[in-house]
């Protein structure tokens, strides 16, 4: 296969196309992108002999910031009206497609789809289409194997779709990035939720007490009204919440909330805590220095910080704050883990994960 399908946010298809052409170039493979303008999707097409495949294996998802979900791309399928689910099957053994390889099959959206007859028709053709892939042997029978890759169909509309595979070790663990997440009515915020989906993308869900349980204890920075700070709550931390707006009253009344009125920027700790979370709306190098002070301080063991990006230069913004995080940290001596994703819930901004490993 010489195509890699990228899901990101609408409207950044250049940075997610950019950031992958640079990340295959320094693992000595080359392509170029094809942005399907506002979608947040992308084509990016291999150069020379070298493979989809091969640029799966050799760079991982987890190391891209703005892809959220990719899978390599078999073909694009005209469907027409009166048989689609034949048009597959006959696009899928026109190119030897292995009937051992998936045992089941997702049929994805762009994120900006507003057609509704085009979703009903989605979630309705899944069981069909599925149906019929199995009975001409081009899925696994059984739905519930653990395969090595599943099938992706993707619908830009009700004329074709791209089809192609994600592999089971390289792909997001939600379905084009997005975690689905439910916001509470007692949540201060809707950015409650992005603390949910960075835990989610970056602590496995079996080592979630190790990192946010047994009562520990966490600054909130610019946490006003409080969305942040209700997550950690939430999770039984006592929080310092650093801001001179008003915090939710309900938040407050729980008892796990000292409210400390100052600037979030200057504010330190007398000790060490377990977290540093940080959602200011600031230039994103200020965040990132910050970031760097906390973990090259040890004033806490892990930060989620978000850094708000510029409008233009985007991605080069993103890798102007990574070299300060690199270099910053290279510095102190302190050695720390860092991973960052634009996530689901996210905006313009992106959101970082650093650990503290010492």
């Amino acid at each position: 296969m010489k195509e890699v399908v990228l899901i990101c946010r609408p409207g950044f298809e250049s940075e997610a196309g950019q950031e992958l052409t640079d990340q295959a170039a320094e693992a000595g493979l080359y392509g170029y992108f094809l942005p399907m303008a506002g979608t947040g999707v992308v084509r990016f097409v291999m150069a020379g002999e070298e493979t989809a495949e091969q640029l799966l294996a050799a760079v991982p998802l987890e190391a891209l910031v703005f892809v959220r979900d990719w899978f390599v791309l078999i073909g694009e399928c005209p469907l027409p009206a009166k048989d689609r689910v034949g048009a597959v099957i006959g696009f899928l053994r026109d190119r030897e497609w292995p009937g051992d390889l998936c045992a089941r099959l997702e049929v994805r959206l762009t994120e900006n789809n507003e057609d509704h007859d085009l979703g009903n028709f989605a979630r309705k053709w899944v069981a069909p289409l599925s149906s019929g892939l199995r009975g001409a042997g081009l899925l696994q029978q059984d739905a519930s194997t653990e395969a090595a890759a599943r099938l992706e169909v993707l619908l830009p509309g009700f004329e074709s779709a791209l089809i192609g595979f994600s592999v089971a070790d390289n792909r997001s663990p939600f379905l084009g990035g997005n975690p689905r997440l439910r916001l509470s009515a007692s949540a201060p915020s809707r950015s409650a939720l992005k603390l949910e989906e960075a835990w989610k993308l970056f602590i496995p869900e079996s080592q979630w007490y190790d990192y946010l349980g047994g009562g520990k204890k966490a600054v909130d920075l610019g946490a006003a009204p409080g969305g942040w700070t209700w997550q950690l709550v939430r999770q039984g931390m006592l929080v310092t919440a650093v801001d001179n707006g008003p915090m939710n009253t309900e938040l407050m009344a729980s008892g796990h909330v000292e409210h400390v009125r100052a600037d979030g920027y200057g504010w330190r700790p007398k000790r060490a805590v377990d977290w540093m979370v940080c959602d200011i709306v600031d230039k994103p190098a200020r965040t990132a220095k910050m970031a760097v002070d906390w973990l090259g301080n040890r004033l806490c063991r892990y930060a989620i910080f978000n850094l708000k990006l510029p409008m233009k230069k985007r991605y080069e913004e993103w890798l102007h704050c990574q070299d300060i995080l690199a270099r910053g940290l290279d510095e102190t001596e302190v050695t720390c883990r860092l991973r960052a994703r634009h996530l689901y819930h996210d905006r313009e901004e992106i959101t970082c994960f650093l650990e503290r490993l010492d």
